[in-house]
């Protein structure tokens, strides 16, 4: 599967901005990272794309109901274990695609409540002024930070080089999206 059909394949589980959104900001971070590691993108991409199909149709059942859908379009057991590892506390997160999905799920969705309060959105963002909203706690209250700093020691990356690089890929996704008339923000 491509990621065009991949995307097809997200639309017919996913209907709301919102969780579109997040499911491209997450595929953002997973293709800077794909980058960062010389993997491979389209694959990882997907990953990011693909890792919440269920969850607004059978919230009860996420991501469960999720990694019978992927296993049903013929994703890889090491696909579908990187998606299930995404979401399931004590699930195992053995492959590098497994812990940077689990590394960057919380975080983009983070760095984008951080952009939309900022005048130039993405534009010119750094890691400073995202350090600076995740030690405010009034601040995107229902982010887990513990969970974010516990992913990015699992994914074996300093904290600065993990935002940055996040930022980075969601800068440079939000360009591509725009000429395609999506957006992150």
């Amino acid at each position: 599967m491509n990621r065009e059909e991949a995307f097809e394949l997200l639309k017919k589980y996913v209907k709301t901005d919102s969780l579109i959104k997040h499911s491209l900001a997450v595929e953002s971070s997973m293709i800077a990272y794909a980058n960062e590691f010389n993997e491979d993108v389209e694959e990882w991409s997907i990953c990011g794309l693909l890792h919440d199909i269920d969850f607004e149709m059978y919230p009860d059942e996420h991501p469960y109901r999720g990694l019978e859908i992927l296993r049903e379009n013929g994703f890889s057991e090491e696909f579908i274990a990187a998606v299930k590892g995404h979401a399931v506390k004590d699930a195992p997160r053995e492959t590098l695609m497994a812990k940077t999905l689990f590394a960057v799920d919380e975080l983009s969705s983070f760095a984008i409540a951080c952009a939309l309060v900022r005048p130039t959105k993405l534009e010119g963002m750094k890691a400073k002024s995202v350090k600076k909203k995740f030690k405010a706690k009034s601040f995107a209250a229902a982010v887990d930070r513990d969970l974010i700093r516990e992913s990015a020691d699992q994914l074996g990356v300093d904290m600065n080089e993990h935002l940055n690089i996040v930022i980075k890929g969601l800068q440079n996704r939000e360009k591509e999206l725009n000429k395609e008339g999506l957006s992150l923000v």
